[in-house]
């Protein structure tokens, strides 16, 4: 077999969250020159809890990022969910899910990965305070160019949208789809009604008053509130901290539609009305008595910030040169590995061949995404879901579903862990095979030229 030969070309990433990030270290993988722009101006430290399991850790094995996201992380076998008088409802989980992926299912504070995967990324490959005006495509294949707001320019062959839900990137290439009538309906339509989310993460504290920060696995306490919109979580994380969180369910369509227009995102100023209403909720930890606010009061402000949860399965993934990734941490870095993995075998920089690569990365990836927005939706209905509908199926889930269901759906899940197919693969490690990948076709001709000369 044989291939010619990898043509060289330049890469703009906007957005340097996770999933941008990722996407620079396998592009450094591949030898790949890229630079990423970034709107803000410094990084903050700002998100709280995160978890990650075989979906993507099989990834970071491959990488050798797996032991440093171990060292800053506690295992977690189950949530325990209750409801405001604190009576428990159930106990969800999966104990032997090592067994079944071979690796942990496992938690950390967001900002300490950010941190990790930042400084596998060369420094002046990423450029803060390079918010975007505009993006030209360049006549003949010339490729794009894209315009900051400080008149700084960056020409690409492939520019690489990564900034999130609500993507600068996004929203100009569907403006110019939607000029030339080729956006899908679907794709102008609001997203799914919102959750308000308020995190934060909080300083070290005493064991003796909290026994639960001395075990090695994580404990996490999910509250649903009774009455109003309102559910909260708050887990024990390394160095004896916790991780909280809490959510505000949204079912007015215009007060959603006005949210989305003043959205603050990771902004700490958004964060003191709110915890003025919740601080007096019951929580799980501390004894009788204890209290939401007793962790908001350990917890600096200027990590506390407030954020709008929505989702939304777009159909549009790419125009011209412009090609996108999706949001949520998981399905974002999922997302970057399949994008390598079709970058990697690109033939030649004509429209045809980019538009095949494309095409071939959203064919790759649709089902799966479709599967974990819908899996996602499911799940907030059933820990924060406040209307009658979502309460009724909570009910139904958590009395009437029996265990090997749950089971099953892990299983189901567990099977898909991507990785990049231009590296040496991870072989499987627990009992559930994983699904089958494409392979590259460049990367096989390679190694089979290898032993051909050996």
């Amino acid at each position: 077999m044989s291939l010619p030969p990898r043509p060289v070309f330049r890469v703009v990433i906007v957005g340097a969250g996770l999933a941008g990030l990722m996407m620079g270290i396998l592009l450094d993988k591949m030898g790949i020159p890229y630079t990423i722009l970034e709107r803000a101006s410094k990084v903050k430290p700002l998100g709280a809890l995160m978890s990650l399991n075989g979906n993507i850790l099989a990834l970071f094995d491959q990488l050798g990022l797996l032991e440093d996201v171990m060292k800053i992380s506690k295992i977690n076998h189950s949530t325990s969910l209750y409801n405001e008088k604190l009576e428990k409802l159930a106990e969800v989980g999966v104990s032997d899910y090592k067994e079944l992926t071979g690796y942990e299912y496992i938690v950390f504070s967001r900002p300490e990965l950010y941190e990790l995967i930042r400084h596998r990324v060369p420094e002046e490959k990423v450029l803060m305070g390079k918010r975007v005006n505009e993006i030209r495509q360049l006549p003949e294949n010339g490729g794009v160019q894209v315009v900051c707001q400080d008149d700084s320019v960056y020409t690409a062959d492939i520019l690489i949208g990564a900034d999130g839900a609500y993507s600068t990137i996004r929203q100009h290439m569907y403006k110019n789809m939607t000029e030339a009538r080729t956006l899908p309906a679907s794709d102008t339509e609001e997203l799914a009604m919102p959750y308000v989310c308020m995190v934060g993460t909080t300083t070290p504290q005493d064991p003796e008053k909290y026994p639960e920060l001395k075990d090695s696995a994580t404990h996490l306490r999910h509250i649903i509130g009774d009455e109003g919109p309102y559910s909260w979580t708050v887990i024990t994380i390394s160095e004896n901290r916790f991780c909280w969180s809490v959510m505000a369910q949204v079912t007015d369509p215009e007060e959603a539609r006005q949210m989305r227009q003043n959205n603050l995102e990771w902004r700490p100023e958004a964060t003191e009305s709110l915890a003025n209403t919740i601080r007096n909720y019951p929580i799980a930890f501390g004894g009788e008595g204890a209290v939401l606010g007793d962790i908001l009061d350990v917890t600096p402000k200027d990590v506390m910030s407030k954020i709008m949860l929505e989702e939304k399965l777009f159909e549009t993934w790419y125009d011209g040169n412009i090609v996108l990734i999706g949001d949520g941490a998981i399905n974002a870095m999922q997302d970057a590995t399949i994008l390598a993995n079709c970058l990697y075998d690109l033939e030649d920089l004509s429209p045809e061949s980019i538009l095949k690569t494309f095409s071939d990365y959203r064919d790759q990836r649709y089902t799966h995404a479709k599967k974990q927005v819908a899996n996602s939706q499911l799940n907030a209905k059933i820990s924060s879901g406040q209307t009658l509908k979502e309460k009724v199926i909570r009910h139904v889930v958590l009395n009437f579903l029996p265990q090997w269901v749950f089971s099953l759906s892990f299983v189901k899940s567990a099977a898909y862990r991507p990785q990049v197919t231009f590296l040496p693969m991870v072989p499987d490690k627990g009992s559930v095979v994983s699904l089958p990948q494409k392979p590259s076709k460049r990367y096989l001709a390679e190694q089979e030229a290898i032993l051909v000369t050996v």
